[in-house]
């Protein structure tokens, strides 16, 4: 890497394979055509495609769905939101999610509720997690959707996404799962969850950006968003990528490899990431420190501002919240869910790390954030810098 850095903000984007890179251009130079065009160019294209997705459905065990293939979890998660409530909509108007929802999810059941759907926005524990028990009171019979992410970005909470998946079965209601961040880097099996729209976006597990895909239930329908050609059923249309798609596969290949050991790897980080940031006085952590996907750490510390806090730590690339919403000056509204202050959500910072990441480049990141933390403090004692 050219530049002098330290790389911690995994959960934003991830380092591209070398082998997806290669992939990638082959396919650039070999099978580059029109995959829709009847011809044997384009069936080469096709075929393209076809291992592509077998890979990706090896990754997930994905044998009762297909997949289609979209731009990034973004759209994978409004063509799933906005396509199954229009589905529905006869069946009623009664929308789940949670208030820690990605804002690719938050957003478009906001433009639902604008569109006369009626959202009931549920609320995690201290710790992000959603009760089962919770969703179940909240059921009604006019419900016809629920989305909840499958880990969360900023604070790296796991939820229970059988046992929600089992309640929506039983009612009948659709259940969708943001799986951008569990994708390629926990274990997924589709063919056991009780999931009907699962979203995935290839730059989360070391593929290529600006692609992504939606997994949909063999009985599932939904209705499309976008016009404008036949592909894909008329359901997302538009000319496949078809080098993305193979890099998408190629990464899915290679993370359904490497899943096991990253975990083991991305633990034993985090533990040496929280035994070292406990030093600081007054240190927090937002979200499960146990039992949560250990490749995220978020932790706040009292009397230091998190934006002064992110220019103290250069050159250590972390974040204050998700990359999709950093141009905001508002605390996290994640953060804010779980019962942190607006002054303890703006005190935080999301360390983030994966398969390259070192034992050293967690120390060196320590002592960044703690001769950080205690310059900042030298500056302004006592107060809120």
């Amino acid at each position: 890497m050219a530049l002098d850095i330290i790389y911690l903000d995994y959960a934003a984007t991830t380092p591209i394979h070398p082998d997806v890179v290669a992939c990638m251009q082959q396919v650039q130079t070999n099978s580059y055509f029109n995959p829709a065009s009847n011809h044997i160019a384009g069936r080469l294209s096709s075929v393209v495609i076809d291992n592509a997705t077998t890979k990706l459905s090896n990754m997930f065990n994905a044998s009762q769905g297909k997949f289609l293939w979209t731009s990034s979890a973004t759209e994978s998660n409004n063509l799933a939101i906005l396509g199954a409530a229009k589905q529905r909509a006869h069946r009623g108007k009664h929308l789940i999610t949670m208030r820690t929802e990605h804002k690719a999810v938050v957003d478009v059941f906001s433009f639902l509720e604008k569109q006369g759907f009626e959202v009931t926005w549920l609320q995690p524990d201290s710790t992000g997690k959603l009760s089962v028990d919770n969703l179940k009171d909240a059921l009604r019979g006019d419900t016809q959707l629920v989305s909840i992410m499958h880990i969360n970005n900023e604070i790296g909470t796991i939820q229970d996404i059988k046992g929600i998946g089992l309640l929506c079965r039983e009612k009948n209601i659709t259940f969708h799962v943001d799986g951008a961040q569990a994708s390629g880097k926990i274990v997924v099996d589709l063919s056991s969850l009780p999931v009907d729209l699962y979203s995935i976006s290839a730059h989360k597990f070391y593929g290529p950006k600006g692609i992504g895909a939606l997994y949909v239930a063999n009985n599932v329908v939904i209705k499309p968003i976008m016009f404008g050609g036949n592909q894909q059923l008329s359901v997302r249309p538009g000319t496949l990528p078809v080098d993305l798609i193979a890099g998408l596969g190629e990464a899915a290949s290679i993370s359904q490899q490497k899943i096991k050991d990253d975990l083991i790897h991305l633990l034993a980080l985090k533990n040496q990431l929280i035994k070292g940031l406990k030093k600081v006085d007054g240190l927090y952590i937002n979200g499960p420190e146990e039992g949560g996907y250990p490749g995220i750490l978020n932790v706040g510390v009292k009397d230091v501002n998190g934006e002064s806090l992110l220019h103290a730590l250069e050159p250590l690339c972390v974040a204050t919240g998700s990359a999709c919403n950093s141009q905001s000056q508002e605390p996290s509204y994640v953060l804010k869910s779980i019962g942190r202050s607006d002054s303890e959500a703006q005190s935080s910072i999301r360390f983030s790390f994966g398969r390259l990441t070192t034992s050293y480049d967690i120390e060196k990141a320590i002592f960044i954030y703690c001769q950080a933390v205690e310059k900042l403090r030298s500056l302004s004692p006592g107060q809120h810098v």
